[in-house]
């Protein structure tokens, strides 16, 4: 139980990263033509990952929680590199996503309420079609989960491993908790939407 207790608490620290992803308001949408400047310097968002089965690490403070993730484009827009953006609401007060050589740079803070207040920098390198790495690094504080205050050092492997099987479907997540066989499957739409 305490083991899966850190687990949760890494999926969430990971996923308050991409929780930040803000979308600006559409000019197209808005009947404004954004001028030059603001589209030169527009936030581009993470890279697009192949759709299909992806198999996970995730190692860090002890932690070596492995998973597989079955993705389609549509759930990859709503899942960022480093970990779930389901939530529409943003907590974040400050989000960069900037192209570096051979990959992606990251920072974030956001306000995750009672989980705290998480400030995380880090890097995505790989090709995005196959295999990919993140290296994050993350303060979270005023947590009402003790275990999750302090700084904390992550990394994500994910191996692309070909379509995802059946019985299986895009947003469903399964990972590997020691005995229980079979792992536990959740679906990361699903959740989001209980939590809205």
């Amino acid at each position: 139980m305490r083991r899966l207790a850190i687990v949760c608490v890494g999926v969430v620290a990971v996923g308050a990263l991409s929780a930040c992803q803000k979308k600006s308001a559409d000019p197209a949408k808005t009947g404004e033509a954004a001028p030059v400047s603001a589209m030169a310097a527009a936030p581009i968002g993470p890279p697009q990952r192949k759709a299909g089965l992806w198999a996970q690490t995730m190692t860090g403070q002890g932690m070596h929680q492995t998973m597989k993730m079955c993705l389609d484009s549509d759930t990859d827009a709503k899942m960022a590199i480093w970990g779930q953006a389901m939530s529409k609401d943003n907590p974040c007060s400050k989000n960069s996503v900037t192209p570096t050589a051979g990959g992606w740079k990251f920072e974030s803070e956001c306000d995750m309420g009672g989980a705290g207040h998480l400030v995380s920098t880090g890097t995505a390198t790989g090709d995005f079609n196959s295999k990919y790495t993140v290296k994050i690094n993350s303060v979270t504080t005023g947590s009402s989960m003790p275990q999750a205050n302090g700084a904390h050092e992550m990394s994500i492997d994910a191996t692309w491993e070909g379509a995802c099987p059946a019985g299986m479907k895009a947003g469903d997540v399964n990972m590997t908790v020691p005995g229980m066989k079979g792992g536990m499957t959740i679906n990361v739409e699903k959740l989001a939407a209980q939590k809205r």
